[in-house]
């Protein structure tokens, strides 16, 4: 937050008067801007439409005189000598206003030559047309390291709570991604149920954020409860992983290796995308955020993704999970609008340690700028299983059922599978326990073929879209499973030439 206020006195010597600062932390904003106007001896007003325009921040300050509108209040400035800052907190509703715009615009030359700024405060931005070449917009970022440090080590102190080193950062680790009052009342709540901010309290913690985080409409704080070993087939994509696992150590930037920005999944529907997104954040050891880009799009986007984005950037490293991505942006006709050009804009020149794992069904009516290289390391394709992984697939299903695969033909029911799905090989695992359990009795292996035959896979049904998507999909995309087909020939040209 300091870095972003400090920007404030730089972008008024810059001759830029009028600040727009995005946050929804209007207390956080204002100690910062009071700070650095006491730092300087700049006097400080602010305006709010419950109060009009007062001197400085305090609670008991009065209002001058026919300020209660923002037009009185924007009027009073001319009235201000020598440099000062005027905070507006409730601006975005007058911004419809053609006389008040062209009054902020009249005022523009004045705020230049008195070394003054006035500064917009509120979520978004609602800047007129008229205004956007004359409005720096900041973006007040979430409460990093060092604040929460700050805010945790008081409390502590007031509470009279030892906390050794190591735990004390895996609490300032939980704590991101939230606002500071936020913070503040997950901390508040810990201590009103009696925790002494122990290690298992880190837990609770993490459960607080999630519930947070779930009121927002985009975004969702997940638990990753998949392995890679959980994860039939796909050997291309896991070694691909596994060779960036380190890849967010400062062993990594000392070697000069760049931080990997992300990885698009596309491919048939429940062959293992959006479990693979989980299994990276295990693999990885980081943060699992899922965006849900059509509620994104269907509502105020701009905003959602401005607040995803935040919350990201200050979880970071973490990785950011966008489920079905073509939803979003082909609801958006093609690509067009300023959310997709934000959103290619950050994927391109993003700092922090976000990794975008992106999964779609079908990418061939997106935007060819949202896939060349630069926005993300890699694109695969996920097809569907073939017959090792269909047997690895059915392996770790019954596993996962407390079955002991070696007790059934597995190869047998892995070839009668042909065009099965990962998920469906998962539901025939399920129909046939369904079929020895009303019958009373345990599974047994006529009950996988019997559920086997008995199915439609939907790439039957779906044969020319699945062949229409291989196609685009042969010279745009890495395979991520291994030709087996390869291997077979290598294996028994190998063979050949041993018995000669």
């Amino acid at each position: 937050m300091e870095e972003l206020l400090a920007r404030i006195p730089q972008l008024v010597a810059a001759r830029y008067p009028l600040i727009w600062v995005q946050s929804a932390e209007e207390d956080r904003v204002e100690r910062g801007l009071a700070k650095i106007a006491a730092a300087q001896g700049i006097q400080l007003f602010r305006w709010r439409s419950s109060t009009g325009l007062q001197r400085g921040l305090a609670a008991d300050s009065v209002a001058l005189p026919d300020t209660l509108t923002m037009a009185g209040g924007v009027a009073y400035i001319a009235t201000v000598t020598g440099p000062a800052f005027f905070l507006f907190e409730d601006a975005s509703v007058w911004m419809d206003d053609p006389t008040m715009v062209r009054r902020l615009r009249d005022l523009e030359p004045e705020l230049e030559q008195r070394k003054q700024a006035v500064v917009f405060l509120s979520h978004t931005a609602n800047v007129p047309r008229e205004l956007e070449k004359d409005i720096a917009i900041l973006d007040a970022p979430l409460p990093d390291r060092r604040e929460i440090a700050k805010l945790l080590a008081v409390l502590l102190d007031r509470q009279a709570i030892a906390v050794p080193p190591e735990r004390f950062d895996q609490f300032i680790t939980a704590s991101l991604g939230l606002t500071e009052k936020e913070i503040k009342r997950a901390y508040a709540r810990m201590l009103l149920e009696g925790r002494r901010f122990e290690e298992k309290d880190v837990a609770a913690l993490l459960d607080e954020k999630a519930r947070m985080l779930r009121r927002s409409r985009f975004l969702e704080f997940i638990k990753p409860d998949m392995s890679m070993a959980q994860v039939g087939g796909l050997e291309n994509l896991k070694l691909w992983l596994n060779e960036r696992t380190p890849s967010f150590s400062d062993r990594a930037r000392q070697y000069g290796l760049p931080e990997p920005k992300g990885l698009f999944l596309l491919g048939v529907q429940g062959c293992g995308k959006s479990l693979s997104a989980k299994a990276v954040a295990d693999l990885w050891h980081l943060p699992l955020l899922r965006l849900d880009v059509a509620t994104l799009f269907a509502g105020r986007a701009e905003e959602g993704l401005r607040d995803t984005i935040a919350i990201a950037e200050s979880l970071a490293p973490v990785v950011l999970w966008i489920d079905e991505i073509e939803k979003g942006f082909l609801s958006e006709g093609g690509g067009g609008g300023r959310v997709f050009g934000s959103f290619l804009t950050w994927m391109q020149d993003k700092q922090k340690p976000v990794f975008v794992v992106a999964t779609a069904n079908d990418v061939r009516a997106l935007p060819p700028e949202l896939l060349r290289k630069g926005r993300f390391d890699e694109i695969f394709f996920v097809d569907l299983p073939n017959v090792h992984e269909r047997l690895q697939i059915l392996d770790i299903h019954l596993r996962r059922k407390n079955r002991n695969p070696d007790e059934y033909d597995l190869l047998a029911i892995a070839e009668d599978t042909e065009r099965y799905s990962g998920a469906e090989l998962e539901q025939l695992v399920v129909a046939a326990l369904f079929r020895g359990f009303s019958a009373g009795r345990e599974m047994s292996q006529g009950d996988l073929v019997r559920v086997a035959r008995d199915t439609i896979p939907l790439a039957v049904t779906m044969d020319d879209r699945l062949k229409e998507l291989r196609e685009w999909a042969r010279p745009r995309a890495r395979p991520a499973s291994v030709d087996t087909r390869r291997i077979a020939f290598f294996a028994d040209w190998a063979s050949e030439d041993v018995h000669e």
